[in-house]
């Protein structure tokens, strides 16, 4: 569980790009909604308490409870359906004591990258078969069915594409890739066609709302609405932004013309308060992290340990390309936090979590 490491080879680099990113997004937090930066600070704490404590614990031996950390990722998004509170007309959260929020699926995405570490590093000999596939198919549809009844489409999509690139990472045949790709591509221009076709039955519900408010933004006003704020404060902020905590009546923030912006809409604060320049401070902070973790895992000393360090690059990377898509009005309406600098300490704490296992691959990176 525990072994003797040495300092030099801990990945200091990678902490300090943590750090100071949950820093930004402290900052960002505090001027979004003051009454919660303080939690934030604390989940930030906690989070790094966490990240140096498995960072110190053996990859290997987490990861040989990897059955484990399946089950009680279905058990923890069916407990949502259950007992679950629905917000905005979707069952995300579940209430602790009383007060505390606690989302499921953001722990889900590390206890997944766990799995799928150790399930595709055991089938590595026969990783493009096709009942390996229809094994790994099997498996990630579980806990997406799961996430889709919710529903959480953007966690869904970023869920299914960690999993496209640990399968890919794990040695997947470039012949089944491509095969894949030509076939998504004429099948995603059809679905496209079909739901810009007058009276689509397509998609249904709050989510079929909100891809046609993307679409059709003046046909959907009320719909369309917070994304298009969003747009106009990242232009306001221009090149240096309007500062922190800034009295303007028309920013996003004192004007309320976003709801909830310091979770998933932050960077629409960040834009209108840090500008062109601030924001651009995030997106590099992201990929170096994203970066950073990728590479750990292209030197770790075995395929267990590659996948963990290029599934956490790759959920740090998907995660944060979507959520600036959606709030740049490139990609539909989400719910989807942007990591290390949206509130909320679930999200904090899970990639923290994830941030130390990637930090103990670094650390062996030569065999014992």
């Amino acid at each position: 569980m525990l072994r003797q490491y040495r300092l030099k080879d801990y990945n200091f680099r990678l902490i300090i790009w943590v750090i100071a990113l949950s820093v930004v997004g402290i900052l960002v937090i505090g001027s979004a909604k003051e009454s919660v930066q303080t939690k934030q600070i604390a989940g930030l704490i906690l989070g790094l308490v966490v990240m140096v404590l498995t960072s110190l614990i053996d990859y290997s031996w987490v990861l040989g409870f990897y059955w484990l950390s399946y089950f009680v990722g279905i058990g923890l998004l069916a407990a949502v359906l259950l007992a679950g509170e629905n917000v905005g007309g979707a069952t995300r959260w579940i209430r602790v004591g009383g007060v505390l929020q606690f989302q499921p699926s953001d722990v889900v995405k590390i206890l997944m990258i766990a799995f799928f570490a150790k399930f595709f590093s055991k089938h590595e000999e026969d990783i493009s078969r096709f009942k390996t596939i229809l094994i790994a198919l099997l498996l990630v549809a579980a806990p997406t069915a799961l996430l889709l009844k919710e529903p959480d489409l953007s966690t869904t999509i970023v869920f299914v594409l960690l999993f496209c690139a640990m399968f890919f990472v794990s040695g997947l045949s470039y012949k089944i890739v491509g095969g894949i790709i030509v076939a998504c591509v004429p099948l995603a221009v059809l679905l496209m066609s079909l739901i810009l076709s007058p009276d689509q039955q397509v998609l249904q519900g709050y989510q079929a709302n909100r891809i046609l408010a993307w679409l059709k933004p003046e046909e959907y006003p009320d719909i369309a609405r917070q994304q298009v704020n969003s747009i106009i404060a990242i232009g306001s902020g221009q090149l240096y932004g309007k500062g922190l905590d800034n009295n303007v009546v028309s920013s996003v923030k004192n004007g309320n013309f976003i709801s909830e912006s310091q979770t998933d809409f932050i960077f629409a604060v960040a834009g209108e308060e840090l500008g062109f320049l601030g924001c651009c401070i995030i997106i590099i902070l992201e990929l170096l992290i994203a970066l950073e973790c990728i590479n750990i895992g292209r030197h770790a000393r075995d395929l267990p340990g590659t996948l963990v360090g290029c599934g956490m690059g790759a959920l740090i990377f998907f995660q944060s390309f979507i959520n600036i898509c959606v709030t740049t009005g490139l990609m539909p309406n989400t719910g989807l936090t942007l990591p290390f600098v949206s509130y909320g300490l679930t999200s904090l704490v899970s990639f923290c979590i994830g941030i130390g296992l990637v930090l103990n691959v670094g650390l062996q990176v030569r065999k014992y």
